[in-house]
């Protein structure tokens, strides 16, 4: 199987443009038209890792974590990232990530996290801003149905729990071809005021370029008029962390000692007790320090998240519960979920999940 068929499956999964702009998602090295025997998944593409990737002859790592992260001037071997990239290189393996693309996928990292601490209602804590995006654009009656309903089917229309949403409005369209043209309606040099319908439909913005495909493809018009708009709505299914509630409320010592057994943690660094119960929790996986503020506003009573700082935990301000449960550990579900979707996109394919723990910290 090509690796570009692959990677096809793997936008489904998580869509690259969902990646937050300060990482490196995506083909990190490889070719997308090579053949690819089997698939090893894994959290970080260690040594270790390419070596067993090596010896069960896979020739694609799918990463959650990028091992390019940042620009490299030089590839001497002298960094594990180094060696890393040399030897996927001399052995033709390709690597390809999926980090914050599926950190801010309403079914990925977070949601993982709700689901094994069994939490309910849940919803993203921070909704992605400047994602969706607007087409205006203006036909006749006649051609009206059949390009709106083009338009649904190429990703436009969805609003949250909806879907095929649009805005439609009539008024006066005017018009004067030169020599040049053939209009649709009416005749070169001649003035032409026509019935048309404006319409508005919204869309995620990497579906941008299909949109406008769809649009050209069945459009009427010799020469087709449309606008595209940023909005600032957030949206509501795309974004980072999540928040959710317990089953039944627990004490908060009840409650750390839940999310240890859980989220199969070493130790759980957490703010002073408050002495409250624990029913709304706020979660985000890995370095999530700077949606403290967020998880208070939403009124959650507990946040779990990793990497916090010393002052950070200050912050809770006896206003919730500060929970660090490990970056590895509040991601260690996340490759399971990716062995468990390619299986089901790609049956009777090699794909495997790495017997390899990644996690750089240890517990004495």
């Amino acid at each position: 199987m090509k690796l570009n068929t692959i990677i096809e499956q793997l936008e489904m999964l998580a869509p690259l443009s969902y990646a937050e702009d300060f990482d490196n998602v995506g083909l990190l090295t490889g070719n997308s038209e090579q053949e690819i025997n089997g698939i090893l998944v894994c959290h970080d593409v260690l040594e270790n890792v390419l070596n067993e990737a090596i010896e069960k002859k896979c020739n694609l790592i799918v990463c959650f974590h990028p091992i390019i992260f940042s620009g490299l001037k030089k590839i001497t071997g002298k960094t594990y990232v180094e060696r890393v990239v040399i030897k996927a290189i001399k052995n033709d393996i390709a690597i390809y990530a999926l980090h914050t693309a599926l950190d801010n996928h309403q079914n990925g990292v977070n949601k993982i996290i709700c689901n094994q601490l069994g939490l309910k209602n849940t919803k993203i804590l921070i909704p992605k801003e400047k994602f969706i995006r607007k087409l205006v654009t203006y036909t006749i009656l006649e051609n009206h149905e059949e390009l709106r309903n083009a338009l649904f089917d190429a990703g436009a229309g969805n609003i949250g729990n909806y879907e095929d949403c649009s805005f439609n409005s009539k008024g006066i369209g005017t018009y004067l071809g030169n020599e040049n043209s053939n209009p649709e309606i009416g005749e070169r040099f001649e003035f032409v005021e026509n019935e048309e319908i404006k319409l508005e439909v919204t869309f995620e913005k990497h579906l941008e370029s299909k949109i406008l495909k769809a649009l050209f493809k069945t459009h009427c018009y010799e020469e087709v008029a449309f606008e595209i708009y940023e909005l600032q709505n957030q949206h509501q299914n795309i974004g980072l962390g999540m928040i959710g509630e317990l089953e039944t409320e627990l004490s908060e010592l009840d409650f750390l000692q839940f999310v240890k057994d859980k989220m199969q943690c070493g130790s759980i660094r957490h703010s002073e007790f408050s002495h409250k119960n624990i029913k709304k929790v706020a979660v985000l996986g890995g370095s999530g320090s700077f949606a403290i503020s967020q998880a208070k506003k939403m009124g959650a009573d507990a946040f779990l998240t990793a990497d916090l700082k010393y002052h950070q935990f200050y912050e809770s301000e006896n206003q919730l519960l500060l929970a660090d449960i490990g970056h590895y550990e509040s991601e260690r579900y996340t490759k399971n979920y990716i062995v468990d979707f390619l299986i089901k996109k790609i049956p009777n394919f090699a794909i495997i999940l790495s017997e390899q723990n990644t996690n750089p910290v240890k517990y004495f």
